[in-house]
C-alpha cells in the first residue's frame, strides 16, 4: 500500500513540475513578442544564479566543481546552449502545442543516436517507433503546404542539440555531481548570450523583468519537483507524464495567444507521443534493454537549471 501511494504521490508531482514546465514556456512565448531569445535566455540564467547557489550551499555533497570529463563537458555545455537557443525560439513563434510536438521527438531521436554513440540494439519494435514518430512529425509539420519556417528549423535543431546533450550525460552522467551538472551549462549559457546581448540588447520595463524572475523561479521549481518524483518513482512512470504539456499548451494557447489546433497537429502529436511513450516504456524495462537511453527523459534541455532529463544518476 506504501508503494502504491509512493507511486501516486510522484507521479502527481512530476504532473506539477511538467504544469510548472507549461507556464514558464508560456511566459517565453509572452516576452518573446518583445525581445531576442539572447537577451531571455541570458536575464533568465541570471536570475537562476542564486537559486542554484543556495541549492549546491545547501547540498553536503556538493565538493569540487571540476569536472571529471572536462571535454565532453564543454561539448555538453554547447549542446546545451544551442538546445536552449533555438528552443526559446520556437515557442517564441510558433504555437505552444506545435513546440511541443517538435520537441517531443527527442526521445526518438536518442533512440536512433544511442545506436552509433553508445552500441545500443534498436530492434524490430523500437525501429516501428521511430518510424511512427516520424510520420507524426510529417504530419505535424506538413512540409508540402510551404508553411515550414525558422521556428519549425529552430525546433528540429533544439531536438538534436537536446539529444545530444543526453547522450553525453548518459556517458559522464555516473561520474559527475549534480551541481556541476547543474552549473556548467549555466555558465556556458550566460557567457555566449552575454557576448551578444549587447547588439541585441533592449530596455526592460519592471514588469517583464518581474516575468524572467518567475520564469527562473518556475524552472528552478519544477526542477525540483520532476527530481522528487524521479527519486522515488521509476522513470518509465514519470517520463511519459511529460506529454500532459500538451494539454496545458492547448489552453495557454487558446486563451492568451489565440493558436489555432489543427486536425493534424492533433493527429502528428499523438503519433509522436504513442512513439515516445513506446520507446520510454520499452527501454525502461532492463530485461528488454541493457543499456536503457531514453527512459531516463523528462523532455529537453534548455538553459542549464532546467534538466528535461533525468540526473539522478550523477554522484550527488
Amino acid at each position: 500500500m506504501g508503494k502504491i501511494r509512493s507511486v501516486g504521490s510522484s507521479a502527481s508531482l512530476g504532473l506539477v513540475g511538467f504544469a510548472t514546465y507549461s507556464v514558464h514556456d508560456a511566459l517565453i512565448k509572452y516576452l518573446g513578442v518583445f525581445y531576442t531569445p539572447f537577451q531571455i535566455v541570458f536575464f533568465a540564467v541570471l536570475f537562476s544564479f542564486p537559486l542554484v547557489t543556495i541549492y549546491m550551499v545547501r547540498n553536503p555533497k556538493t565538493g569540487s566543481l571540476w569536472p571529471h570529463n572536462p571535454y565532453k563537458m564543454l561539448f555538453r555545455v554547447l549542446s546545451t546552449t544551442v538546445a536552449g537557443f533555438t528552443a526559446f525560439y520556437a515557442f517564441s513563434v510558433l504555437p505552444l502545442a506545435e513546440t511541443y510536438a517538435i520537441l517531443f521527438l527527442t526521445p526518438i531521436l536518442i533512440t536512433m543516436l544511442s545506436i552509433p554513440l553508445l552500441g545500443e540494439q534498436v530492434g524490430l519494435h523500437r525501429s516501428g517507433a521511430v518510424i511512427l514518430g516520424f510520420i507524426g512529425v510529417v504530419i505535424v509539420l506538413q512540409p508540402s503546404s510551404n508553411t515550414l519556417s525558422l521556428g519549425h528549423l529552430a525546433g528540429l535543431i533544439s531536438v538534436v542539440s537536446g539529444a545530444v546533450n543526453t547522450i553525453i550525460t548518459r556517458q559522464i552522467g555516473h561520474r559527475e555531481k549534480m551541481s556541476v551538472m547543474l552549473l556548467y551549462p549555466m555558465l556556458g549559457n550566460f557567457v555566449v548570450m552575454g557576448m551578444i546581448l549587447p547588439f541585441v540588447y533592449e530596455p526592460m520595463p519592471l514588469i517583464h523583468l518581474k516575468a524572467l524572475a518567475l520564469i527562473a523561479i518556475l524552472g528552478f521549481v519544477g526542477m525540483m519537483c520532476l527530481v522528487t518524483a524521479y527519486k522515488y518513482c521509476d522513470a518509465a512512470i514519470i517520463s511519459p507524464l511529460q506529454y500532459s504539456q500538451i494539454i496545458w499548451a492547448g489552453i495557454f494557447g487558446f486563451f492568451f495567444f489565440d493558436d489555432a489546433i489543427s486536425t493534424s497537429l492533433i493527429l502528428g502529436s499523438a503519433l509522436i507521443i504513442l512513439s515516445a511513450i513506446y520507446i520510454i516504456q520499452r527501454e525502461g524495462n532492463k530485461a528488454k534493454s541493457l543499456k536503457p537511453v531514453s527512459s531516463e527523459i523528462s523532455s529537453r534541455p534548455e538553459t542549464g537549471v532546467r534538466p528535461r532529463y533525468s540526473i539522478l544518476d550523477t554522484d550527488d
